[in-house]
Formats: structure tokens, sequence, C-alpha cells
């Protein structure tokens, strides 16, 4: 079973990506088990307040490093590892989900705010920091579980025909993308399906596949 830990301010944000599809099918198959914690419950602010201003001046404001550390205490011996979501940590990979899935059974996963972490959380709380990419969101939720899917569909129980679709990656670890597919009709605005792809030459087939995969850049 999978563990994966939601350090969050919209609990019933994250909550509401696992009430369909798939990975509904994960919690009630017990495939994931899911936690979230909502960091203002530790908050010791009569505010519930888990934000302040920034020492040395600065706009915006920042997430205070107590609501964090008392959460994560909350998780005892279940923190696993600890990710914290912001647009300066390292890049998310298939190939790191791959490693996190073969090495880890359990995440935390810390969402980011405003203008971010008192650095603190980054230096003591946390594993890892990652970005999904080199653009800033208004929140860590998304990339939080955008990491969590990531991770969970490669558990070889969490999709039917696992074996397949894991093979033929569209990124794999190599950083090659997957080669271009079609389904029916084989015509349509008179757009063509490639004659070679409906020849049923499952040699010319891998050939034409193997040619038309892009590398990722």
């Amino acid at each position: 079973m999978l563990r994966i830990n939601f350090i969050t301010l919209f609990p019933k944000r994250i909550e509401s990506y696992f009430a369909e599809g798939l990975p509904e099918k994960a919690l009630k198959r017990g495939i994931l088990d899911l936690h979230t914690i909502n960091l203002r419950d530790y908050s010791n602010d009569k505010h519930d307040r888990v934000d302040d201003t920034v020492y040395g001046g600065g706009s915006g404001m920042l997430l205070k490093v107590e609501p964090f550390f008392l959460a994560l205490e909350s998780l005892g011996e279940n923190k696993g590892l600890v990710i914290a979501l912001s647009p300066s940590g390292k890049s998310f990979t298939q190939k790191t989900a791959n490693q996190y899935q073969n090495s880890y059974s359990t995440f935390t996963l810390l969402s980011g705010y405003y203008e971010g972490f008192d650095h603190r959380i980054i230096e003591h709380l946390v594993d890892v920091e990652h970005s999904l990419g080199n653009y800033v969101l208004s929140a860590g939720d998304l990339p939080a579980l955008c990491i969590a899917d990531s991770i969970l569909r490669l558990h070889p129980n969490f999709m039917h025909d696992s074996v397949g679709s894991l093979r033929d990656e569209s990124h794999n670890e190599d950083g090659v993308l997957e080669y271009p597919q079609y389904t029916k009709p084989a015509s349509f605005n008179n757009w063509q399906v490639p004659k070679v792809l409906m020849s049923g030459n499952h040699q010319e087939i891998a050939k034409w596949n193997e040619k038309n995969r892009k590398k990722f850049i």
C-alpha cells in the first residue's frame, strides 16, 4: 500500500481529486492510504494564521515554520519522504517518479502558498524540494497532486493494463516521447491514418514507431 500525506490549506481540494476515476478506485481497493492535514489546525495564532511578514522587508507573506513542524510531528513515524512544492525546487521528472516509487512507500507533500516557505522549513523539515517547471502557480496543491498521481500510477495494481501502459510511457527515463498514435476512423475530414499502421506488418510498424519517437527537450 502507498501512503500519501498532504499538508495543505485546502483539504477538500485534495480530496476531490481522489473522489473519481482511477484515484478513487485506488482508495477503494486499498492501494492508496490518503491523509490530508489542514495546516491551520496547527497554527499557534488565535485567528489560525499560518503566514507572517518577511524579516528584512519585502512584499507578500511567508508560511511560518511552527505549523509545519507541528503538522509533521503529528504524523510520527508516518512521514516517509517529505517533499515541499515550490518554484525553486528541483525539476520533477518521470525518472524521479520511478525512483521514488521503487524506494518509498510513504510520502508527505507540503503545498506552498503566498511568497513561499520560511526557509527553515526547507532546511530542517524537508527531504527534497520539487518544482514541476519554470513557472509559478497560485498554490502548491496542483503540483502536489501531480507528483502524487505520477507516483501512484506506477503502482503495479493501479491500472488493469499496467504492464503495457507502463512499458510504453509517454515520457521514459531517457527523455524520449512516445510515437504518434491513432484510432478509428481511418479517415476523418480527409485526415488519414498512416497506411503502415494499418498494414498488419508488425516489423514495419515497429520501424515507423521508432522513427517517429520524439526527443523531449
